[in-house]
């Protein structure tokens, strides 16, 4: 599978990617299962499973992942049993903060918060729609030129917010410049941290083509 590009261009109706190409989603909320666990000012949300798998090829790394509505996390033989307990604690819960902080922004909102980027930064352009979507797997958003409407990759939910601008302000400029012109690069720039969200999403990207074994 390619990897991801920056932003990438807006396709003007171009073809999206097929359902089901991408193997390396961001999983969907979790069903509940049994076990409960507190979380930030006493709220209540779901454990869920956790299944622990010892691998002999792996020498330093450990790594815990979704998988459906459990979570799976890997580590290596050689640890000792109290050192792997806290590997798998510390991942566990770090998966679940992740898991808890992702964008939990609709598609109402996130339209709402283009057209607020776009009068900030004087865009000059509000598109008729935006929304989430599942089967974008090489780029992070795209967007018709003549009807209006910005699809959002739905593994920008788990990336910070000023990152999530900067792909919107990128998409909502391409309503003005549908190509890469000097003059589309002006509006898109406008953003504060383009430049650093380019940089980010270039490692998010490569994380997400090349996962750990």
């Amino acid at each position: 599978m390619p990897g991801m590009t920056l932003f990438d261009v807006s396709d003007l109706d171009g073809p999206e990617a097929s359902p089901g190409e991408s193997t390396l989603e961001v999983p969907p909320e979790p069903s509940p299962a049994p076990g409960w666990r507190q979380h930030d000012v006493g709220a209540v949300v779901p454990q869920p499973d956790v299944e622990v798998r010892v691998s002999a090829r792996r020498k330093k790394t450990s790594e815990a992942k979704w998988v459906g509505g459990r979570i799976v996390v890997s580590v290596p033989a050689h640890l000792s049993l109290e050192s792997r307990q806290k590997t798998v604690d510390w991942l566990v819960e770090r998966l679940l903060t992740r898991h808890h902080h992702q964008s939990r922004l609709g598609d109402d909102e996130l339209l709402a918060r283009a057209i607020e980027l776009s009068d900030r930064y004087l865009v000059g352009a509000r598109p008729a729609s935006v929304r989430w979507v599942t089967n974008q797997t090489a780029r992070w958003g795209s967007c018709s030129y003549y009807s209006g409407d910005i699809r959002v990759s739905h593994r920008l939910r788990t990336v910070p917010g000023w990152v999530l601008d900067s792909v919107l302000v990128h998409e909502v400029a391409h309503l003005t410049h549908p190509d890469h012109s000097p003059a589309f690069h002006r509006l898109a720039g406008a953003y504060p941290r383009h430049g650093e969200a380019g940089l980010f999403l270039a490692g998010y990207g490569l994380g997400l083509s090349n996962p750990s074994p």
